[in-house]
């Protein structure tokens, strides 16, 4: 017969803990002896055993109670097992998250836009343009993911064309000049003319309704007056 102290040092657990396994219906109390003490035997230390190794597995000591009273316990077993890899994986793949956060390679965008993004400077834009189409591409793909690529796919293709590439690239430097200056004028005159080139009378959208459109020429408007000019005059002139 052991004490409580006894079987708690032979089963590596505490005293705290077999009185708690007492409490939630694990373990059975044992009988007392006529000084009011618990005393436990072999068969007690063996069911102890079990509950502390399936704990330590990571099992609930709710699904402990009720594998300890019903069947099927290999197979309940090989199920908490599956779930347990299942949350593995997921740690996994946050931990590589955060490994890459940390390094500040970290992005929701697809790697196509990764890649297109990491191609600006090395085109002549400003850093604050690269910040800007990230910023406005993150805005796009989390709301219309698959309008996002199709429209994504055609403005990347615009820094293959040489002609289309000068027009962008004059874009981003009109940024601080004046709204009324003549070259936004200009600027606007040769985006309209390429625009109609390209398109003719059928001009990229998003889906019918939608307010992502505004919002993102909203967030270009409201970062520079002579933008805000340009977007007027393209409005007007590609009517």
């Amino acid at each position: 017969m052991l004490t409580i102290g006894q079987l708690a040092g032979y089963a590596r657990v505490t005293a705290k803990t077999i009185r708690d396994y007492h409490a939630k219906g694990l373990l059975p109390e044992p009988e007392r002896d006529s000084s009011g003490y618990r005393r436990y035997r072999a068969s007690d230390a063996v069911e102890l055993i079990k509950i502390r190794t399936l704990a330590e597995a990571g099992v609930p000591l709710a699904r402990i109670r009720e594998l300890r009273s019903g069947d099927g316990l290999a197979a309940a077993l090989r199920q908490i097992d599956d779930d347990l890899a299942a949350r593995i994986d997921g740690l996994r793949a946050t931990r590589e998250r955060l490994r890459r956060l940390a390094s500040g390679r970290l992005s929701p965008l697809p790697d196509e836009v990764v890649a297109y993004l990491a191609r600006l400077p090395g085109l002549g834009f400003s850093e604050r343009w690269v910040t800007l189409q990230s910023d406005l591409w993150l805005l796009v793909f989390a709301t219309q993911p698959e309008t996002a690529r199709t429209n994504f796919r055609d403005q990347s293709a615009m820094l293959d064309n040489p002609e289309l590439l000068s027009l962008v690239l004059e874009y981003d430097q009109v940024h601080d000049l004046g709204p009324h200056d003549p070259r936004v004028d200009a600027l606007a005159d040769r985006l309209v003319a390429a625009t109609r080139a390209r398109y003719g009378a059928e001009l990229p959208a998003y889906e019918r309704g939608s307010a992502i459109p505004a919002l993102v020429q909203g967030a270009v408007n409201a970062s520079s007056p002579a933008w805000r000019r340009l977007d007027t005059l393209l409005r007007e002139r590609l009517r």
